[in-house]
């Protein structure tokens, strides 16, 4: 048996990186070294995998030497600067900001959909999804697999935590200072008055008591770079370039979980029953569906699982060859830090198999 692989966590003090240690600690032993990385202002910190404490290294070239697999989690400019220095080092990355995900040369990966698509790296990179993209593709490539997908319109509502930890924290902050303010939200601009303006970051506008239509950066004609991102990366892990989406990406007051109604059309009929024997037979899909009993998915009881959630299961009123569902995904978990975890097993398997 060879060597057992080193692995890195880039931007190990987030967030996402809080979980990623989480889950590396829960697979602890098909790891040779963990290594931790962040900015030169985290360098030093001591933080816990498991039972180890690891000291966190400054990022810089050298820190990847004798490096196999990295996790990245670090913005887009950040990881477009660091990202091809662990590659060219001959570090596998796997990379979860915006930056590389549409690249031709670089697989985007999902692994109820496309596992086979982490085999063919040919910069050395492999991109995470979107983290609402990532919540619908487990049933998506399912349905698709036996109707055939031809369009799909969806609304996602979307918790304070995909802006990270920036994002989580005013939420909270905006919470508690509502609390104690009879009847907010019953009279025009008493919650903006309330708030003020400082509490508009970083969404824009108050998210406690409101929900805010826009995440992401505008692009033309009114689309956000959120919804384009449903779009496009929907297509590329799906293998359906021509795939017609519509999307509409709204943040609400949720701590944790991003949820989203779809509207699935396919190439023939799809009953209800047909739909639900493929999703309970599909990988990463958990079918929470009696709605005549108040069981439907909540983002409230997704949080801190690893799969896709998938309920109110209908088909199309007026439309046969349609479904309407609702899935709900922990954005950090699935989203973010287990997707990244999943596609690092397919490449350790991999490459432990070259070396035997």
């Amino acid at each position: 048996m060879g060597r057992k692989l080193n692995v890195a966590i880039v931007g190990a003090t987030g967030v996402v990186g809080s979980i990623m240690r989480r889950l590396i600690a829960a697979e602890r032993g098909n790891w040779g070294e963990v290594r931790l990385i962040a900015s030169a202002r985290s360098a030093g910190k001591l933080l816990q995998v498991g039972d180890e404490t690891i000291e966190v290294q400054a990022i810089g070239a050298d820190v990847f030497d004798g490096i196999d697999i990295a996790h990245f989690d670090l913005p887009d400019d950040v990881s477009a600067e660091w990202v091809p220095v662990a590659a060219a080092k001959g570090v596998v990355v796997i990379d979860k900001s915006g930056y590389f995900r549409m690249d031709p040369d670089v697989p985007l990966v999902c692994r109820e959909a496309n596992a086979e698509a982490a085999l063919h790296r040919p910069k050395g990179i492999i991109a995470n999804a979107n983290c609402t993209t990532l919540a619908l593709i487990p049933t998506l490539a399912a349905l698709d697999e036996h109707f055939g997908l031809v369009s799909m319109s969806v609304a996602s509502y979307q918790a304070a935590s995909g802006s990270g930890k920036e994002g989580l924290e005013a939420l909270y902050a905006q919470v508690q200072k509502l609390i104690g303010a009879d009847r907010v939200g019953t009279e025009t601009g008493d919650v903006r008055a309330i708030l003020g303006e400082d509490f508009n970051a970083p969404f824009g506008a108050p998210l406690a008591l409101n929900v805010v239509p826009k995440v992401g950066g505008w692009k033309d004609d009114g689309w956000t770079s959120e919804e384009l991102k449903v779009r496009n990366e929907s297509r590329k892990i799906l293998g359906l370039p021509d795939l017609k989406v519509a999307s509409t990406c709204v943040r609400v007051p949720v701590a944790v979980g991003h949820s989203q109604v779809v509207h699935a059309t396919f190439d023939r009929e799809v009953t209800v029953d047909e739909a639900r024997r493929v999703l309970n037979a599909a990988e990463g899909v958990d079918v929470v569906d009696d709605p005549a009993n108040m069981v439907f998915p909540m983002p409230i009881d997704s949080v801190g699982k690893g799969g896709t959630q998938v309920g109110r299961i209908r088909q199309s009123i007026d439309f046969p060859n349609s479904l309407e569902f609702f899935v709900v995904a922990d954005n950090l978990m699935k989203g973010a830090a287990l997707n990244s975890i999943e596609t690092a097993d397919l490449v350790r398997r991999e490459l432990e198999a070259a070396q035997a």
